[in-house]
């Protein structure tokens, strides 16, 4: 396997997925790098700032830290290991509570002890540093930094192509999954490993978190990819489906369905 910098993978990964967003990379820092944006000024959300970061060119790198936390979600907070998980969320996350914003509640699980058992299940959440930082792998020149994952958005059949593409060369044929969380923890926290409790070895579709509806496009989807597995699979690209038989991958011609048009 070539030894392909950060940079070379995303590349790559960006090409195997015809991608026209910005391929990212997560790795943790103990200092702030230079000329980063913290999150909290794009958005209040992680998930919808990392979101931007890869669709818009005015930005490259975004930080969140221990000593920098106001402004952003508390959820987000929590699932990058910032901090705990408040009491009051198992009810905020099921059906509410009036000691909590006059019993607002997201409705995403059946009852606040289902939602307290999933919160556990998911462990200690270790931070990958005292920042952690998400940057444009295009912009990746730093040989020595530790990246965690890659996160990519795309249309459905881009990022079908990337699952398959992961397939093309592990022994096992189950290596992705779609675990519950916040879109934050389907980007960053899972594919990244920061979860005791979370999904190892594998690749994490989402999101999952119907509450960032309103600002992640209807027919998109993400996919993170921890850092073994895109080396892999962009050593991997010249050999797959996509270059081999492209028409295959990217078809020109498709079947239509007129209940669908």
């Amino acid at each position: 396997m070539v030894d392909l910098t950060s940079k070379e993978i995303g590349i790559k990964l960006a090409q195997a997925g015809k991608l026209k967003t910005n391929v990212l990379c997560v790795y943790g820092s103990e200092t702030i790098p230079v000329a980063a944006t913290p999150i909290k000024e794009i958005n209040r959300c992680i998930a919808n700032s990392i979101f931007t970061l890869s669709v818009q060119n005015n930005i490259d790198t975004l930080y969140i830290g221990e000593d920098d936390l106001e402004g952003c979600c508390p959820g987000g907070q929590a699932w990058f290991g910032y901090k705990g998980f408040m009491p009051i969320l198992k009810h905020f996350l099921s059906t509410g509570s009036e000691d909590f914003r006059g019993g607002a509640a997201e409705f995403l699980i059946a009852d606040p002890d289902l939602a307290e058992k999933q919160l556990h299940s998911i462990g200690k959440i270790t931070p990958l540093g005292k920042y952690t930082v998400i940057k444009k792998c295009d912009d990746v020149e730093d040989l020595d930094l530790e990246i965690k994952a890659f996160i990519c958005f795309g249309l459905s059949e881009q990022i079908r192509n990337l699952c398959s593409l992961m397939h093309f060369r592990p022994e096992k044929g189950i290596n992705s999954q779609i675990p519950w969380g916040p879109s934050c923890a389907s980007f960053v926290t899972y594919p990244a490993g920061m979860a005791e409790g979370g999904p190892k070895e594998c690749i994490i579709i989402g999101p999952t978190d119907p509450t960032g509806n309103y600002w992640f496009p209807e027919n998109f989807l993400s996919i993170g990819i921890p850092f073994h597995i895109a080396k892999q699979m962009a050593n991997d690209l010249d050999q797959s489906f996509i270059i081999k038989r492209p028409e295959v991958a990217y078809p020109t011609k498709r079947k239509k369905y007129k209940n669908l048009e």
